[in-house]
């Protein structure tokens, strides 16, 4: 795996690229405190960026399907470079609108970007045995760069200008496009010109996603950590208040990301292929678990232990079922699948986050997570007693990829 140029650029570019996106996030969130008095306001602005993706989302996923991956990803490389300049003039000017701009352009780059980069993966992986390894290190350089990148940013916004975070953001996604033209993928050359709108409809991926029972199932699964991460920020704020304690804030975010870096660690030596249903049930069940064992978050070891969990059974989970996609979908419909997936996470991540919100103020922490809890376990049940008709249509989704392929 280590010999291996593609695998290693692919990393190294996720590290740069998760430092850039940080010092971003870091910078758009210290812009808008000094510029943007209103909370509403905000929430607003981050939505902004969120919305455009979703609706550029099914353009990205007939585009993946069928123009060159590495062309898309060069491309988007370039339209995060360009908006972080709307980022610049925004700082000179003290510009709310080209903030708006800088946050929609840079979501609209990452909607063509991780669902490609999801779907080379498979591409460059010579022995299929090792996606799930790959995965794993994929997600722990993920959340290392996501580390580094805040611990980065915030010493930079100590020491120097605003202005050089961005700089600093510009200068690390130029060095993933310049990455990006190193690594060799192996497409099948396609006819563009026969390739049909008819066969490239970004909602062809519905039936595959229904009649696939496994894909099924992951995809509805992936709600029950998205109940616990939607809200994320906002529990480790009200467990502190709860139990009067700043400092447990450190040591929730510690814990959960060290636990994450585990399980993406483990994972590959324990769960084999044949074993991943068992693996995907098992462990949302432990991560509903996690969510009703913080109805006694007043505890503090309580709460140490629930977030350790969570992070070890979530390193777990996300390399696997990442693996399960890759695996399971037609290489075909990759592009449209990951877009689709990328869209659904996305929105997912809102709902629960107003969600999150609206509870916290109605019923409280206690209540909310005895919700998600019950949520989760009835998620987990609904997916058990829909596997006899979903195996039924995985037979028709066989059928309907067969036809598609042969045209």
């Amino acid at each position: 795996m280590w010999k291996d140029k593609n695998v290693i650029l692919i990393f190294i570019g996720e590290f740069i690229a998760g430092i850039g996106l940080w010092l971003g996030i870091i910078g758009n969130l210290e812009f808008m405190q000094k510029h943007v008095p209103s909370d509403f306001v905000k929430s607003l602005i981050l939505f902004s960026g969120l919305l455009a993706s979703v609706i550029v989302s099914p353009i990205a996923g007939k585009w993946i399907d069928t123009y060159a991956k590495k062309r898309i990803l060069l491309y988007a490389g370039i339209g995060r470079v360009c908006s972080v300049i709307f980022m610049l003039f925004a700082l000179k000017y003290e510009s709310i609108f080209l903030m708006i701009c800088f946050m929609i352009s840079i979501q609209v780059a990452a909607a063509f970007y991780f669902p490609t980069l999801q779907a080379i993966i498979p591409l460059v992986v010579r022995d299929e045995k090792q996606l799930m390894t790959i995965n794993g290190m994929h997600m722990n350089i993920s959340a290392l760069s996501r580390i580094s990148g805040t611990a980065f940013g915030g010493a930079l916004l100590m020491i120097t200008s605003l202005q050089t975070l961005y700089i600093g953001a510009i200068v690390a996604y130029s060095l993933l496009f310049l990455l990006t033209f190193f690594i060799d993928i192996k497409e099948e050359k396609r006819d563009i010109s026969s390739y049909t709108k008819e066969k490239q409809r970004f909602t062809d991926i519905f039936p595959i996603i229904r009649g696939l029972p496994v894909v099924y199932t992951a995809v509805v699964l992936t709600i029950v950590p998205q109940l616990f991460i939607g809200g994320f920020n906002l529990m480790v704020i009200n467990i502190s208040e709860l139990q009067n304690d700043p400092s447990i804030k450190g040591w929730l975010y510690t814990i959960e990301g060290v636990g994450f870096l585990f399980g993406a660690f483990l994972i590959k030596y324990i769960a084999r292929e044949q074993t991943y249903v068992k693996w995907m049930y098992g462990l949302t069940c432990f991560i509903a678990f996690t969510q009703l064992s913080l109805y006694f978050a007043h505890v503090k070891w309580v709460s140490l232990v629930s977030f350790g969990l969570f992070g070890i059974c979530v390193g777990c989970f996300f390399p696997m079922i990442a693996t399960i996609f890759q695996t399971s979908v037609p290489k075909l419909y990759h592009g449209r699948f990951f877009s689709f997936k990328n869209m659904f996470d996305r929105v997912t991540f809102q709902v629960v986050l107003l969600a999150t919100g609206f509870l916290l103020d109605t019923i409280g922490l206690e209540y909310m997570v005895v919700l998600f809890g019950v949520l989760s376990l009835l998620l987990i049940v609904y997916t058990m007693f829909r596997k006899k008709e979903a195996v039924l249509k995985g037979e028709r989704a066989q059928i309907f990829i067969k036809d598609h392929e042969k045209m």
